[in-house]
């Protein structure tokens, strides 16, 4: 519970909480000025014969709550100041977490939930906390002063049964929460059990098992009412708390009374310090218990699931801006017992650099591109440029002018340099066949291809001097493709292509070639004689199967050509609609 707490106390900002306690001084003085204002209309009012001072002490009273509502509506205005902050961290928490497992191909199904109930029940709560602890302490605080300007001895009858019942209730918190965990784990596991039971009705009737299965069941039944009990329990104690701290104090106060008065002191003020007993302290305590004991378990409970599934979010593990990429001795495994996806990865990409990664499907190369646009936290030193955009696989599109769509990352941009753009791209024909800049772009009614073209020029055109391809030309054919590749090497700044082809290797000046942990960086007629994995890889996507028709043509001269003497026998194949010599 003390993570919690913490959390709920590193949530109040004081920009936002000295105004919310400025604005309780004056929702404070009916609590202070009630009782005193009653003993007085009492003792020098009515008691006197003079009722007209009577009235206008209570007609003061009257003038001082509405001051204390004119505070109470003040605060409440702004209490969103307060608690948004703390909702706004939390979505970030479970929108962070939520894509850190995306990205390591671990979807997150609970996520939706933690979004939109858990996180609501977290700021209704907390804001719920906020105001009752606050109440709690402004009554009681204006309810001692008024007690002591009164009689302070009254003070010294009623506070330590007060303080008793206070503590008491402090003390049954951290119990009440592990009761309440308790019982929902127990909850869980009955729904669990009992719908494995119906789901297998009809085999337990055949196999006449009923005894074991009701025993199954009444295993969890009994287990719930045993924590429904021990819930109880912590009830039993809250109220008992209350009926020292609340009710003892004004059973004192009253049996007092007449020792009190013989001692000097009026009736009006035994009347006061009634009044402060039962409409400040003991409401004061009975709103704490019951907001602490209600809410604020739900609280409790309900941000420590949010907390224990969410990790916050680390900084970005880029830390150092540089105009270049420089990774030294970087680290990356996706739990600690899980295989290093990067191992002591060295690696230095100039400024304007081209870069193309390449390895098998799963080794990392995704993972490499969230480490470098500051999606995912490695162990080493990452340096890069501070300006990033990262084109992953699947576009983003929304509802909207094709504008809109393409100056997304760039605003202001004129249609010429977005229509500049999309031809450096291959996007210009998409734009005529949409309708123009200003036609309604349709996000459902693209192909996968076409979004990928919208989302390069978008990326284009971005005054970003860092660009990272992530397979963002995989629904392309290969001339498309080559084009944009190109488009961007001659854009100027830096660029990482996770390759989807191998001839994005081909067209870099620079290849990293992934091999499940280990790396090696080089050119392509380097790779070729040190690395077996590049050769391998290359050599299958030079096979006539990766477009043996040459539908989209040869674009890079990967495919193989017809040989002179190609014979066939066994083991030769007439590519492209070569003839075999005779």
């Amino acid at each position: 519970m003390r993570r919690e707490l913490r959390y709920a106390a590193g949530g109040l900002r004081r920009e936002h909480v000295l105004p919310l306690l400025g604005w309780s001084i004056p929702e404070a003085l009916p609590s202070v000025f009630g009782g005193l204002a009653v003993a007085r209309a009492v003792d020098t009012g009515f008691l006197a014969h003079r009722p007209l001072i009577g009235v206008g002490w209570l007609l003061a009273l009257l003038a001082v709550s509405a001051v204390g509502a004119a505070g109470t509506r003040a605060i409440y205005r702004r209490l969103g100041l307060v608690v948004e902050p703390v909702r706004d961290d939390l979505v970030r928490r479970v929108v962070s977490g939520a894509l850190r497992r995306g990205i390591a191909g671990r979807p997150d199904d609970g996520a939706i939930a933690r979004l939109t109930h858990q996180i609501e029940v977290v700021r209704d709560t907390y804001a719920g906390q906020v105001m009752v602890i606050r109440t709690f302490l402004i009554t009681t605080i204006g309810a001692v002063i008024g007690l002591l300007s009164l009689a302070p001895v009254i003070v010294l009858l009623i506070m330590p049964a007060f303080l008793v019942g206070l503590l008491a209730f402090v003390a049954t918190l951290a119990m009440a929460v592990a009761r309440q965990q308790d019982y929902l784990r127990c909850d869980e596991e009955l729904s669990v059990v009992s719908g494995s039971v119906l789901a297998g009705a009809r085999d337990i009737l055949v196999g006449g098992t009923e005894p074991s299965a009701a025993e199954f069941v009444g295993r969890s039944i009994d287990a719930q009412a045993a924590a429904e009990v021990a819930l109880a329990r912590v009830s039993i104690l809250r109220s008992l708390s209350f009926a020292v701290g609340g009710s003892g104090p004004l059973l004192i106060l009253l049996a007092a009374a007449p020792w009190l008065i013989s001692r000097g002191l009026s009736a009006g003020a035994v009347l006061g310090g009634l009044i402060y007993v039962q409409s400040g302290l003991r409401s004061a305590l009975g709103t704490l218990i019951n907001g602490l004991g209600g809410s604020g378990l739900r609280f409790i409970i309900t941000l420590r699931r949010i907390l224990d599934a969410d990790e916050p979010m680390k900084p970005p593990a880029p830390t150092t801006p540089a105009d270049h990429i420089r990774l030294r001795a970087v680290n990356f495994r996706y739990g600690p017992h899980a295989d290093p996806v990067l191992r002591d990865l060295d690696l230095t990409v100039p400024a304007g650099g081209h870069l193309a990664v390449v390895g098998p499907s799963g080794v990392g190369k995704s993972t490499l591109a969230s480490i470098l646009c500051g999606l995912q936290t490695a162990t080493g030193s990452v340096q890069v440029p501070s300006d990033r955009v990262l084109i992953p696989q699947e576009a983003f599109l929304f509802t909207g002018t094709v504008s809109e769509n393409l100056s997304y990352l760039r605003p202001d941009a004129e249609d010429d340099t977005i229509l500049h753009a999309a031809a450096a791209v291959g996007a210009a024909d998409l734009i005529t066949r949409l309708g123009g800049l200003s036609a309604v772009l349709e996000p459902a009614r693209l192909s996968a291809g076409e979004g990928q073209l919208v989302a390069l020029t978008r990326a284009y055109l971005s005054p970003a001097d860092f660009a990272i391809l992530d397979e963002a030309t995989c629904h392309l054919d290969p001339r498309a493709e080559r084009q944009a590749e190109e488009a961007f090497a001659r854009r100027g700044g830096t660029l990482v292509v996770i390759a989807h082809r191998m001839s994005s290797a081909l067209r870099a000046r620079q290849i990293l070639v992934l091999d499940g942990g280990r790396a090696i960086a080089g050119e392509h007629d380097a790779l070729l004689l040190s690395s077996p994995l590049y050769r391998e890889l290359l050599g299958h996507w030079s096979d006539p199967g990766s477009d043996p028709a040459l539908l989209f043509g040869d674009a890079d001269g990967l495919q193989p050509r017809p040989r002179p003497r190609l014979g066939d026998g066994p083991g030769h194949v007439v590519v492209h609609g070569a003839r075999a010599e005779k």
